[in-house]
């Protein structure tokens, strides 16, 4: 009984709220979701595996129940990962998208940068890490799109 009700809560956990809004890696797919919605898609480039303020920005900001609970009903979510270690590598192909998406969008090569776009990819602005409760980095984002 007590594994039957230990299951049931990780299955729980696994589809809780926070893990709502999908991260999605193809900047084709997320530029047709954002038309299709009339969203604006948020493009976050980090190094997942050896950026500190990238690492920072996910569990203080990016990873967070008020974040995710308005990025589902506002926002597209795209991550351009550059991954160092070796057992974390992307495919050959996302690894070809996303030094495409940094040459247009992130020529500056800073990590993190979260960079708003319209639904049609065009750049509005952006910004990195700050040290910032999740709904003021929300009002930072928004603020771009104004």
């Amino acid at each position: 009984m007590k594994k039957i009700v230990a299951l049931g809560f990780l299955l729980f956990i696994g589809i809780s709220p926070i893990r709502s809004q999908e991260w999605l890696t193809n900047f084709e797919e997320a530029k047709k979701m954002a038309s299709d919605n009339n969203k604006h898609i948020v493009l976050v480039f980090a190094g997942s595996d050896w950026c500190a303020p990238c690492i920072k920005l996910e569990q203080q900001v990016l990873h967070t129940e008020e974040f995710q609970k308005y990025a589902k009903e506002e926002y597209v979510l795209v991550k351009a990962d550059f991954p160092r270690k070796r057992k974390n590598q992307l495919s050959a192909k996302l690894q070809d998208q996303n030094k495409k998406l940094a040459e247009k969008y992130n020529k500056s090569g800073g990590f993190p940068l979260v960079v708003v776009l319209d639904n049609t990819g065009k750049k509005l602005g952006e910004v990195g890490y700050k040290k910032v409760s999740p709904n003021e980095y929300l009002n930072l984002l928004n603020n771009i799109m104004k």
